[in-house]
């Protein structure tokens, strides 16, 4: 029996394939709220009354028209022709056709995005083997700071409500998480005698004697150790841990890796007390993006410490390689990736602030693993923008602010080490509490 509630809609396509399935789901049902159903039967779709989308080469003189682009019913990976579409006073990509309700294919745009289509293509890549930011389709054309795909989910809403008025989504609410990394728990604390006394030399040899005079004042207790911001963090978010989530490095030592040793007692300590008020989840080593193995071992050594399953993750140095990275994730049961954001610019890597299922384009089928995506990150506002905190705090509010438009769900990216309020990160503490108090208010507002 046909369904006739107002949150449904009917959406023909000629084969209904994984792809088509995954993006739709993805518009309608998260984003918009509103149950889809799909249809290969022109019978089927002539005779409903519900609000549909003939989603196909041809129009059927019912419903809504828009001429199909081909990528949603491949199933390899290929190089794609993203011509521009002006609409909206925006540049986008993927052009229908003149009958079609729109100029371009959203559908097509949408998913192109967040299964990140063009990383697998690929051979651009920086320093650390990343994907180059300034490659990102989004940022060629001046759009990484807006979520497109949210936007492209509500103008077809009001295209819909256009032709059927009966037609509703539901109303979604902004949401914001802050997360904090810990490469590195502590600057001079707790550090491994051997690693200590190296460090000294290095400083006389360099003449650094703030830097000795700091480890001093540190050692004879007069201070606390300037990476230890966990009792202002948990103050700051007083009454409000569940919009924290912490990240534990928890790998051996080398180049890229600095953090404590996982056997040592005061490390273990800081992550048990901090897993007993917030959620935490592990920040896989460096080296273990191209080395499974030494993920599990990180992931077991951080479970033995909080005595649960380890579920949540985010890359080191934000590598990630496509479907590699993730494919690895789901083997060893992690559920939710923040990795998901540029490290050298602000915005929206995979155009949305929604958090979205992984699709593996060399499997073509969509997984387990949700990905949520961030949008701001300290270290790309001060060290590759190198942004004062003030100026850091608009670019935050702006991007905020787009975030609740459609709202999204905001999601920053912090260090332990830059919530330390002197030296070079001098200021950024007031950056850090305006987050919260935006996204507060962001959330108690009706909109």
């Amino acid at each position: 029996m046909e369904q006739t509630q107002q949150t449904t809609i009917l959406i023909y396509v000629p084969e209904v394939t994984s792809r088509v399935e995954y993006t739709f789901e993805f518009i309608f049902q998260k984003i918009l709220g509103v149950e889809v159903i799909f249809t290969s039967s022109v019978n089927e779709f002539l005779q409903s009354n519900l609000p549909k989308i003939n989603y196909s080469p041809a129009g059927l003189f019912s419903g809504l028209f828009l001429n199909a682009h081909p990528i949603l019913f491949e199933n390899n990976i290929m190089p794609q022709d993203t011509t521009e579409v002006e609409y909206n006073q925006l540049r986008l990509f993927f052009p229908s056709s003149i009958d079609s309700f729109l100029p371009f294919d959203p559908f097509a745009c949408t998913f192109y995005l967040i299964t990140r289509y063009e990383e697998y293509l690929s051979e651009s890549t920086d320093e650390h083997e990343r994907f180059t930011d300034s490659e990102n389709l989004l940022a060629r054309h001046q759009l990484n700071h807006l979520p497109v795909v949210d936007q492209m989910a509500y103008w077809l809403a009001e295209k819909i409500t256009g032709q059927f008025p009966g037609f509703e989504i539901q109303k979604r609410t902004f949401q914001f998480l802050t997360t904090i990394d810990i490469d590195n728990a502590w600057a001079f604390k707790n550090k491994n005698p051997i690693v200590s006394f190296g460090a000294i030399l290095k400083a006389i040899f360099h003449r650094r004697g703030d830097e000795l005079k700091q480890r001093l004042i540190v050692f004879l207790g007069i201070r606390k150790d300037p990476y230890d911001t966990y009792k202002y963090i948990l103050e700051t978010y007083k009454g409000l841990l569940h919009h924290i989530l912490f990240f534990f490095l928890i790998g051996d030592r080398n180049q890229y890796d600095k953090n404590i040793s996982h056997k040592n007692k005061y490390f273990r300590e800081l992550i048990i007390s901090l897993a007993s008020v917030c959620e935490v989840g592990i920040h896989p080593s460096y080296d273990s993006n191209h080395k499974p193995w030494l993920f599990e071992k990180e992931k077991f050594r951080l479970e033995n410490i909080i005595q649960k399953p380890v579920t949540q993750s985010r890359q080191h140095f934000l590598k990630l390689k496509f479907p590699k990275t993730y494919q690895n994730l789901l083997k060893s049961d992690i559920t939710n990736d923040y990795t998901m954001g540029f490290a050298s610019l602000p915005g929206f890597r995979a155009g949305t602030c929604t958090p979205f299922p992984f699709f593996d384009l060399s499997l073509d089928q969509s997984t387990e693993l949700i990905i949520h995506p961030f949008q701001i990150m300290d270290a790309t506002l001060k060290s590759y923008l190198h942004l004062s905190p003030e100026k850091a705090w608009q670019q935050i509010e702006e991007i905020m602010l787009e975030v609740k438009k459609v709202n999204g769900s905001f999601i920053s990216l912090w260090h332990n080490e830059s919530l330390k309020d002197t030296g070079q990160w001098l200021g950024w503490r007031k950056v850090f509490e305006q987050v919260l108090e935006t996204g507060l208010k962001y959330s108690n507002e009706q909109s």
